[in-house]
């Protein structure tokens, strides 16, 4: 067992360093996520306090940041989107009831430990999920930056809308696409000096600090005379820390949040446990997936107690904690730390970014949320990858991000369903070499007895399979007859009433057939459920061969076993041969 190491001034300075590179970057995202999701700016920078904080007090992974993400904020954007732009208050009690829905489902799946059950969930839908909510978020935030209002109403397709506002809006703001331009192309360029260079990952930060500067220089962000200013800005957060607060609680809101809520908590842990694992597989570090969920769980309940907006594992802000040499999960809690001291110094100023520069961070946000190269590969790969993929991205555009991550996870049980129902047969032979091994094609089948061996899941999707593949066996005894068949059970796994049902009619009907069948690399699971079902009152001892220190030991012993059964000039090999096996 590898002791653990103490932590020492050595692992507090490289997480003070990875905190502070992480804060930078969470200033500027959870008030662009907060502004995605459609509400208060400081709801994100909240988020960005409490979700982070919670999470990485209990979380597992040492360098898993969670917090507002886009992908979250998008579906919340969705959930809110029946409440009308005057209704600020009432669609933020709603989000805080939101979030503590979504976390009151993430720690219930944690505590029936349901967790390992999201590595189910294909990596393909995970894939078109993303590249649709990229394409959502692009659409959503192009009024932004055209520095025009939105038109429409939630309701309404956001493709609809966007054609509504394009056709009928407002005036395109000149300012507005200049701001979003130099933000755009600023971030560009300084991520490419901060790669460079191996400097902290600053850029999105300095870029929205140096456009607002000038812009306030220029005047376009400070009220004139009737109180507004050339530009729309973020709007001022207070310098406050989040306060504890009961969100309202309404049925109608209950009823109306239900699935969005489900699919945030789905989305969420499938966003978190992605991240956390691509980079375990990189520290070696163990993942207790269990535990993560609680963790995301606990945040986002807590969250919504503090008015947060509901958050996961962040993709970008746990990359760089890693890339920035965090040792632990405390560089999460300097993280939170470091974004409460700057709302408390700084939020005024918030006022005064423009939100054409915020919208332009989240263009590029969502460009490179569009894995181009990823998505080539999947479609590639197979035709299961392929229309998983399809599905859940245009389920995105069609239907709402809400929707698509349900009939994501739909389509990946109903894709892993019937793969996992292949229960595989094949015939084994004992060969002059006295070598039991795989029958191939056009080979004599052995005449003295016969081997087959199966694998996969015997669970009831397998059932007519197992069903076809023990009558074959049966009548090929039969036509051979053939008075002994060995059946290999080594990699066969998790017997359910079903298949256990299917084997005992085997069993009885071939001993009325005179035919002696023979288990061999019988797993623990099922002879325990053969004991549970009383086999042993009718069925021989004897003839369970159960699965030892290696895959070939028991079937070899079986096989001895029946050549001593058989009539010397039946056998298939001298008896006097060592036997051996042959995957």
């Amino acid at each position: 067992m590898i002791a653990k190491l103490a932590y020492g001034a050595d692992f507090l300075k490289r997480d003070v360093v990875a905190g502070l590179t992480v804060a930078a970057i969470s200033l500027p995202q959870g008030m662009a996520y907060a502004l995605l999701a459609g509400v208060d700016p400081r709801y994100g920078l909240y988020s960005a306090i409490v979700v982070t904080l919670v999470a990485s007090i209990f979380g597992s992974s040492s360098h898993l940041i969670n917090g507002p993400t886009s992908a979250i904020a998008l579906v919340v954007f969705a959930a809110l989107s029946h409440f009308d732009p005057d209704q600020r208050v009432e669609a933020a009690e709603a989000m805080f009831l939101l979030a503590v829905m979504v976390g009151s489902i993430q720690v219930l799946i944690a505590v029936f430990r349901l967790g390992d059950l999201t590595r189910y969930i294909s990596e393909s839908v995970i894939l078109g999920f993303m590249a649709a909510a990229s394409l959502v978020l692009a659409i959503g935030q192009i009024s932004n930056a055209l520095g025009v209002r939105s038109k429409g109403t939630g309701d309404q397709h956001i493709l609809y809308r966007l054609w509504l506002t394009l056709t009928e809006g407002d005036p395109v703001s000149a300012k507005a696409i200049g701001v979003s331009a130099a933000t755009l192309a600023l971030a560009v360029v300084l991520r490419q000096v901060v790669r460079r260079c191996r400097l902290p990952q600053f850029d999105m930060f300095a870029s929205l600090v140096l456009v607002a500067g000038v812009a306030f220089l220029l005047g376009w962000t400070v009220p004139g005379a009737d109180g507004k200013s050339a530009l729309r800005v973020a709007g001022a957060v207070p310098s406050s820390l989040p306060a504890f607060h009961i969100p309202d609680i309404k049925l109608n809101w209950i009823t109306d949040l239900a699935s969005d809520s489900v699919a945030i908590a789905f989305l969420g842990l499938l966003e978190a446990l992605a991240i956390a694992k691509s980079i375990a597989n990189q520290t070696k570090q163990p993942l207790d997936y269990n535990r993560q969920c609680l963790a995301e769980g606990l945040a986002n309940f807590t969250g919504g107690f503090f008015q947060s907006l509901p958050g996961s594992g962040s993709l970008s802000r746990s990359a760089i904690n890693h890339q920035a040499g965090a040792a632990t999960k405390f560089s999460g809690i300097i993280t939170a730390a470091l974004v409460a001291v700057a709302v408390l110094l700084f939020a005024p100023l918030s006022r005064y970014v423009p939100t054409a520069a915020l919208a332009a961070l989240l263009l590029l946000t969502a460009y490179r949320l569009f894995d181009l190269h990823r998505i080539k590969y999947t479609l590639r790969a197979t035709w299961v990858d392929a229309g998983a993929f399809i599905v859940t991205a245009i389920s995105g555009i069609a239907f709402g991000l809400d929707l698509a991550i349900l009939i994501g996870v739909g389509v990946s049980i109903l894709l892993f369903v019937p793969r996992a129902a292949k229960l595989k047969a094949s015939e084994l032979i004992l060969d002059e070499q006295n070598v039991v091994r795989e029958r191939l094609k056009g080979e004599p089948a052995n005449q003295a007895f016969i081997i087959y061996d199966l694998e996969g899941e015997l669970f009831f999707g397998a059932a007519p399979d197992l069903n076809r593949h023990l009558t074959l066996v049966e009548h090929k005894a039969k036509a051979r007859k053939i008075s002994h068949v060995l059946l290999r059970l080594k990699r066969v796994r998790h017997p359910d009433v079903v298949s256990l049902e299917i084997f005992e009619h085997f069993l009885r009907q071939s001993e009325t057939e005179g035919i002696k069948v023979w288990l061999s690399g019988l797993q623990p699971d099922l002879l325990q459920a053969f004991d549970r079902l009383g086999f042993q009152h009718w069925y021989p001892a004897d003839r369970l061969f159960p699965s030892r220190y290696d895959d070939n030991s028991s079937t070899i012993d079986a096989v001895n076993r029946i050549r001593r059964e058989l009539p010397a000039p039946e056998h298939d090999a001298a008896p006097h041969q060592a036997l051996s096996y042959q995957a």
